[in-house]
């Protein structure tokens, strides 16, 4: 059975970093395959785990729409063929596996750049049920979303397990992290538990106002993330977060929250 966690909250909150601790943390006490899913158009997840990233999914999406662009003037298009006799599910399945970066004990998708004019209703159909059909074959399957939730809906079908929102230690963070929580109830998934995490607290507690803020959501606090310079001497030499040791703050306190919740 496939486990999934997916993260959300407002650009520059530190999701990517906390995605990052979840598959460390995953592959130093969890048995099993793991798969994260970049679906930040950005795509760097891939730099703090250390991988190589050549392909994205809107790159293979765009690359089959000029495939069938090429086949109508033969007719292939319209019976949901391209070149060579090979459907579009097909092509989609074969060029999305061959993308997947792979590592020791994790891989990693990257949905990558949002669509371009045209109709892409068909091929997004095709394309969320081929990364679906992937992830099924993962233990566990970590979601880095871009700000906000809305593209949840379109790019899988997969039910989310976990949803974390990740928030920084401000009253305006708080207020998007709130806004983002309310918008699961929208989504055409299933989300079975949701949580806050405070990200980036130079502080040893939650100051008191900001920790009423908290009380009033509907979504209850997981815990919070330490600030570290650490991190900033990582990011400034390109190392990936992934290294980062057993003893970081950043990473205990993560660790802590995913063995409460796994």
């Amino acid at each position: 059975m496939t486990t999934t966690i997916a993260l959300a909250g407002k650009g520059g909150t530190g999701k990517t970093t906390i995605a990052a601790m979840i598959i460390k943390y995953l592959v130093q006490t969890k048995g099993g395959s793991i798969l994260a899913i970049d679906a930040d158009p950005s795509s760097n997840l891939n730099m703090v785990l250390g991988l190589e990233l050549e392909w994205t999914i809107g790159d293979i999406r765009e690359g089959l729409l000029e495939k069938v662009k090429e086949s109508l003037t033969a007719g292939g298009a319209a019976m949901g063929a391209i070149g060579g006799g090979m459907t579009k599910r097909e092509y989609l399945d074969y060029e999305v596996r061959a993308a997947v970066a792979e590592g020791s004990r994790f891989d990693l998708i990257a949905m990558g750049r949002p669509e371009g004019p045209g109709c892409y209703c068909a091929v997004n159909h095709n394309l969320r049920e081929v990364v679906d059909s992937i992830s099924r074959g993962y233990r566990y399957v970590v979601i880095d979303n871009e700000a906000g939730m809305e593209h949840l809906s379109r790019r899988t079908t997969r039910d989310v397990d976990i949803l974390l929102v990740v928030s920084d230690p401000t009253q305006r963070g708080i207020v998007a992290a709130e806004r983002i929580a309310a918008f699961r109830h929208e989504l055409d998934i299933n989300i079975k538990q949701a949580y806050l995490i405070v990200n980036n607290l130079s502080t040893p507690a939650i100051p008191a106002p900001l920790q009423a803020q908290i009380d009033r959501l509907d979504i209850p606090l997981l815990g919070a993330v330490p600030a570290d310079d650490t991190l900033a001497e990582f990011e400034f030499s390109g190392r990936p977060l992934i290294e980062l040791s057993d003893d970081s703050p950043v990473y205990r306190a993560v660790a802590a929250m995913m063995d409460r919740l796994l």
